[in-house]
């Protein structure tokens, strides 16, 4: 599987939030560390917030931090939140009815496994497990 950049920088701010629980981190400071768009940034944030993964607060000393344990969020939940619509492949996607295989195409399936063994392997692990840096145990 190939996650989207937008689900890779979205695994880096988590990460940073979680190797300093209680911080808030503003979108400028994580952009510029990892070296990544600001605006981008501010929309995977949004979407993070959205879901109840992070609480944002504007004005000085505002930011964004971690809404919940990072030992409690799983990295599929993660993955789930930020690919969300975004289609493994083009069959997948219920909008898009190009695919001239359907309905009869096996490799969906196939597929379908795929995607969803490799969120169960991600829903083993958690955020704390990867926090940057790693947070004191």
């Amino acid at each position: 599987m190939r996650l989207t950049s937008f689900t890779d920088y979205g695994f880096r701010a988590l990460m940073r939030m979680a190797g300093a629980p209680g911080r808030s981190f503003s979108t400028a400071e994580l952009a510029a560390e990892f070296a990544i768009s600001r605006h981008h940034l501010t929309k995977i944030i949004q979407q993070l917030s959205a879901a109840g993964i992070v609480t944002t607060r504007r004005g000085g000393g505002g930011g964004a931090q971690l809404a919940c344990d990072p030992a409690q969020l799983t990295l599929g939940r993660i993955v789930r939140v930020l690919e969300a619509g975004q289609a493994l492949v083009q069959c997948f996607d219920p909008t898009d009815k190009r695919c001239t295989l359907l309905p009869g195409c096996r490799l969906r399936a196939e597929l379908a496994g795929a995607e969803a063994a490799f969120l169960a392997h991600l829903d083993h692990s958690t955020l704390a497990d990867i926090a940057w840096p790693a947070a004191p145990r």
